[in-house]
């Protein structure tokens, strides 16, 4: 170990010097002018982007879809508990009646509170709301036949087995009805509402992830009877069909396209008398009256054909194939900061 000179240890600490030796301690201790390397910082790691404006866009982010939420979601509460209330109240118009009021009231309101909430806070025309008839079929086509055809073949493998056929019951077009409603409210609320919001400022990749984690998440108390495999199994393949109806949004930027997939995913399963998404209250209403001849892995078990590993397989390959051609198309968003 070295000893500091003492003038030089004061001149170091900043004081002031009354020595001669002084202007020479100066010069040796300043930088050469002429020396590139005495501009630099002392530490070599380049600053890093700035923190303030991430925190502003997360800000930004969760004050819209807080916003969005309490619009869409507060519209339906309107209706369904005052509205309606009221008008059973006043006018008594019966049970059927009551209902279909109930049902249309809830569409009408929920796509009016959306419409509002890009007019008025994101100064746009909500172009995702216009209704197209001929994709619209074409999208309930493709749902219907990209799961009706794993089921028919697992009815060919003996994996369902058939009981009886019941034929349509009237109650059947109500249930088609309930199921069109959820698909609806689902695909705006996860679809137009939390994937766009996210892709707008952190992009579509994040955005596809983040909200179909969340809407597989959202699937938990249907199979809270279940066992840690049947969690496992249907959050993989509910977060496959989040990624599958927002790659359909991404290629479409439509929300009836995904919900008309949507609904008729949905509606396949019921008719085919097996479990959907885990629910078994309408299975007996269902034309087919079915049951489970094989393992969990094949059948999807508590779920429903949903978690089958035959399904999920198909539904992985097609959002494969969807994502990448929405990519190629140029449909993906770059991250916004």
């Amino acid at each position: 170990m070295f000893r500091i000179h003492p003038i030089v240890s004061n001149y170091r600490q900043g004081r002031r010097l009354n020595s001669p030796l002084a202007p020479l301690i100066h010069d040796a201790m300043s930088p050469d002018p002429a020396d590139p390397s005495a501009a630099l910082p002392s530490s070599s790691a380049e600053p890093g982007p700035p923190r303030w404006p991430r925190l502003r866009a997360v800000g930004r982010t969760l004050g819209a879809l807080l916003l969005g939420g309490l619009a869409v979601l507060g519209a339906v509460a309107f209706v369904r508990l005052g509205l309606v209330p009221l008008i059973d109240t006043l006018f008594q118009p019966g049970p059927a009646w009551l209902s279909i009021f109930r049902r249309v009231g809830i569409v009408v309101a929920a796509l009016a509170a959306y419409a509002a909430y890009v007019r008025w806070f994101e100064k746009r025309a909500a172009t995702e709301l216009r209704l197209q008839p001929l994709r619209l079929l074409l999208g309930a086509a493709g749902g219907a036949v990209m799961v009706g055809l794993p089921i028919a073949l697992l009815f060919a493998l003996g994996a369902y087995e058939l009981v009886l056929w019941r034929g349509f019951p009237p109650a059947l077009l109500g249930v088609a009805g309930l199921i069109g409603i959820a698909a609806f409210l689902e695909e705006l609320v996860y679809r137009c509402l939390l994937f766009r919001v996210l892709e707008r400022t952190w992009g579509t990749v994040f955005a596809l992830v983040a909200q179909a984690v969340v809407f597989g998440v959202g699937h938990l108390e249907n199979v809270v009877q279940g066992g840690t495999g049947d969690a496992v199994a249907m959050l993989v393949s509910v977060t496959l069909l989040g990624l599958l109806w927002a790659g359909l949004f991404v290629l479409t930027r439509n929300l009836w396209v995904v919900a008309a997939h949507h609904a008729a995913w949905n509606f396949t399963i019921l008719l085919s008398g097996v479990p959907l998404s885990g629910i078994e209250d309408w299975r007996a209403l269902a034309p087919l009256e079915s049951r489970y001849a094989g393992p969990d892995w094949l059948t999807g078990g508590l779920f429903g054909p949903e978690s089958s590993l035959l399904v999920i397989t198909v539904t992985a390959a097609v959002v494969v194939l969807l994502l990448r051609f929405a990519r190629r198309r140029g449909h993906f968003v770059a991250r916004s900061v």
